[in-house]
């Protein structure tokens, strides 16, 4: 047994083991230890901040880029419609069933054996690997909560279920709360000014409005109305109407740009819950993606958010696993599926030059 096989194959032990650990949003403490204790054993260097784990591959050298390997530890909670345990790792021939196996445990334990692997190699970048809390709820311990301890980032691949195709492009995220303003008054007689009637043009406007600039990978901006509250009684004119606007940006368009865009296109006020969720694109030029399309490897653009929202530096989303079956009841991944991510992404690091 080779190296990558032997490291590939304890990963994939230590994956049933932390998927027998309940690590929903938030609560991965647990994990996090199983993670430390992990990396120590092989004679890793552990770094730790509040449930956030990293290492480096040797100590960084300042006149070499740095790539960091990243994937998450937490889950999403279970729902109601499981068959199996959601703790429990049930392995099936090649199938291992239990929350968390798809999104993100084996691209997790799939980057920690690459990790493993090229260590000890002599590479032109400085290399480290950090397991991650709170992806799932985008939450502000998370990742982006140890990028000032990691120093400058020149690349990352971030370990997602892709079937190890090579999502180039990712949707970002604004939320907006809007609120039209008039005045009451009595239902029965000409009085006040609707607030919701005020409201109406705008919400329109979110519903039809298309932005120029369109991205070959994740298309157009995409906006919808999801909520809105207006009205204490039937028979009172609202002087506030407020609703709530889901934006998802193509790399085209940071949140704040498009912020400003909106206020000046509508008449209600726009208060944005967050500018933290950037949308992300690597070039199709890029070493990593000029080696990972000679390897066979395919790339688009992915509607889903992860921890490459919080990363102002280029990165990859990429893993073992599928998409699809993130969030659902029974969710699983092939033992075949992490071996092969593996070996792709030792493929894709081993001499790469950024």
């Amino acid at each position: 047994m080779t190296q990558l096989q032997q490291n590939t194959e304890e990963a994939i032990e230590l994956l049933k083991k932390l998927i027998e650990i309940e690590s929903l949003s938030r609560q991965e403490e647990k994990v996090a230890d199983l993670m430390a204790s992990y990396l120590k054993s092989k004679d890793c260097e552990v770094n730790r901040q509040g449930n956030n784990v990293w290492c480096w591959a040797q100590k960084p050298e300042p006149d070499k880029p740095t790539i960091l390997l990243n994937s998450h530890l937490d889950t999403v909670r279970p729902s109601v419609k499981w068959t199996y345990d959601p703790f429990s790792a049930t392995l099936e021939d090649d199938k291992l069933t239990g929350l968390g196996t798809n999104d993100a445990g084996g691209p997790l334990v799939a980057l920690l054996s690459t990790f493993l692997t090229l260590k000890n190699t002599d590479q032109s970048y400085n290399l480290v690997f950090a397991a991650t809390a709170e992806e799932e709820v985008s939450g502000q311990n998370g990742v982006a909560s140890i990028l000032s301890e990691l120093g400058n980032i020149d690349l990352a691949v971030v370990g997602e279920p892709t079937q190890m195709q090579m999502a180039v492009a990712e949707k970002g995220l604004m939320v907006l709360d809007c609120e039209a303003h008039g005045k009451t008054g009595h239902a029965a007689r000409n009085e006040g000014d609707n607030a919701l009637y005020k409201a109406l043009p705008d919400i329109e406007w979110f519903r039809t409005h298309q932005f120029e600039k369109i991205s070959p990978h994740l298309g157009e901006v995409k906006m919808t109305v999801t909520q809105i509250q207006c009205g204490t009684q039937h028979n009172v004119v609202p002087d506030s109407c407020k609703f709530v606007v889901d934006i998802r940006l193509n790399e085209c368009y940071s949140n704040k740009e498009l912020h400003s865009i909106i206020e000046k296109e509508v008449n209600c006020d726009v208060v944005a819950r967050s500018y933290r969720l950037n949308s992300s694109f690597i070039s199709l030029d890029h070493p990593l993606v000029q080696k990972g399309i000679e390897l066979g490897r395919t790339y688009y653009g992915s509607p889903t958010t992860s921890d490459q929202a919080v990363m102002p530096f280029t990165t990859l989303k990429m893993g073992p696993g599928d998409s699809a079956r993130s969030h659902t009841p029974d969710e699983y991944i092939y033992l075949s599926e992490i071996r092969e991510g593996v070996e792709l992404y030792v493929k894709l690091l081993n001499g790469l030059i950024v």
